[in-house]
C-alpha cells in the first residue's frame, strides 16, 4: 500500500503571526516556520500503519516554496520513505482552488492507495482542501476523523459533532483528513535525520505536472483589502449604584450579545 501525506509548512503558532498588508498574504518571515502540527499527527497516522504492516509506502507531498525543503525532509526524519515537494514561483499566494488542483496532481504523479491530512491549517483555516482533493482524484473522502482504522481495500473512522459521533468508512483509493484527536506525531531520532538526507525526494514545478494556473484559465480568489487588526479598546468599566443589573443587560442587547 501507498499512503501520501499532505503536509505544509506554517509560521509556528507561538510565534508572531502577521499579514502583509501590501500583498494581504501572510508575513512567513516573520516568524519561524515549522511544519503543521495536524500535518504530523496525519503522517503518525501513516507511520503506526507502516510500522505493522510491512510493505507499505510513506510519501510526504508538500506545495512550498523551495525555502520549506527542509521542513518537508523533517517528515523523512520522522520515517517517510520518500517526499515530492511542488515549487513554482507561480504558485505565490495560491488559493485553495489552486492550491487542490496542484496538489491533486502531484498525488496523481506519486500514485497512492490512500491520502492522509489534516482537517484544516494552523494558518488559513480554511477547512475545505481535503474534500476539494478528493473532488479532483475522483475518489471517497472521510474528512475530520477523531479515530482511523486502515485496512487493505477500506478506511474507517469516527467523526464527531455537536449531535454525538458516526462511523464512517471508505474504499481505497480514498482521501481522509483527520483531527488533533489523533496521538501526538514521533520525535525524529539522530538515525532518522541523518537517513533523511539520502532518502528519495522530489522537486516538481507546475510545467512537471502539467498544470496551468494562468488566472484567466483557473481564476483565483481575490482579497479586495486588508488592514491591521484594531488596537483593542478600553473596556466599559460598571459601578455598581444599585443598578449594575439594569446596565449589563443594556449593554448586551446594545452589543446583541443576549
Amino acid at each position: 500500500m501507498r499512503i501520501v501525506v499532505l503536509v505544509k509548512e506554517v509560521p509556528d503558532t507561538y510565534g508572531d503571526r502577521k499579514l502583509n498588508l501590501e500583498t494581504g498574504l501572510a508575513d512567513r518571515g516573520a516568524s519561524d516556520r515549522v511544519i503543521d502540527e495536524i500535518g504530523e499527527r496525519a503522517l503518525e497516522v501513516a507511520l503506526s500503519y507502516a510500522d505493522a504492516h510491512e510493505g507499505t509506502e510513506v510519501v510526504v507531498v508538500s506545495m512550498a516554496p523551495d525555502a520549506a525543503a527542509g521542513s518537508v525532509r523533517k517528515g523523512l526524519a520522522m520515517g517517510a520513505g520518500s517526499a515530492v515537494q511542488v515549487v513554482d514561483d507561480a504558485l505565490a499566494g495560491a488559493d485553495l482552488g489552486v492550491t487542490a488542483r496542484v496538489l491533486a496532481a502531484a498525488v496523481k504523479h506519486t500514485g497512492f492507495d490512500l491520502v492522509i491530512t489534516g482537517n484544516l491549517s494552523t494558518d488559513g483555516s480554511g477547512g475545505v482542501l481535503p474534500a476539494m482533493l478528493a473532488e479532483h482524484l475522483g475518489v471517497p473522502q472521510a474528512t475530520a476523523l477523531s479515530s482511523v482504522e486502515i485496512s487493505e481495500g477500506s478506511v474507517t473512522g469516527t467523526r464527531a459533532s455537536d449531535a454525538g459521533t458516526a462511523t464512517v468508512t471508505a474504499t481505497l483509493p480514498a482521501v481522509i483528513s483527520i483531527t488533533e484527536a489523533l496521538p501526538d506525531a514521533r520525535l525524529a531520532s539522530f538515525k532518522g535525520i541523518r537517513a533523511a538526507k539520502t532518502k528519495p525526494f522530489e522537486t516538481l514545478s507546475l510545467a512537471d505536472l502539467g498544470v496551468d494556473v494562468d488566472p484567466a484559465v483557473a481564476p483565483q480568489t481575490i482579497m479586495t483589502a486588508v488592514s491591521e487588526k484594531p488596537p483593542r479598546g478600553a473596556g466599559v468599566k460598571i459601578t455598581d449604584e444599585g443598578d449594575a443589573g439594569e446596565q449589563l443587560a443594556a449593554f448586551l442587547i446594545e452589543n446583541r450579545l443576549a
